[in-house]
């Protein structure tokens, strides 16, 4: 049997978790404090997800950069690639929060969006 460590980041406690694999099954979870570990770890072991911040380049805009967001977990195996792409783009100003900046990145059905407004440089 498999043994693996994780911190889990399912909610603000953090817990240290020792999780049991066998066969690429989760067997058996040990030091989670509530039921989001036992989630987290089994997701950990089959796909583990990320949710990313950064931010872009914004063209005629009060501010440089645009920060922005994944609206949902990220593969992470794909992130540095997300990067990649994410360092090539640029937007023109105005921009909304929540707008989608990138649309199902890499294919993964996961949009990148505004994390705050930014108005024209007038």
């Amino acid at each position: 049997m498999e043994t693996r460590k994780f911190t889990c980041l399912g909610c603000p406690v953090g817990c240290s978790l020792t999780v049991y694999i066998e066969n690429g099954e989760v067997e058996k979870v040990e030091g989670n404090q509530c039921n989001i570990g036992i989630d987290f770890a089994k997701q950990e072991v089959k796909d583990p997800r990320r949710k990313v911040a950064t931010t872009v380049k914004i063209k005629n805009g009060v501010h440089p950069l645009l920060p922005v967001y994944t609206d949902a977990p990220f593969p992470k195996n794909l992130i540095f690639k997300l990067m990649d792409e994410l360092r090539k783009i640029e937007v023109d100003a105005p921009v909304k929060m929540d707008d989608i900046i990138l649309e199902n990145a890499l294919g993964t059905g996961v949009n990148i969006r505004a994390s705050r407004s930014i108005r024209k440089n007038e």
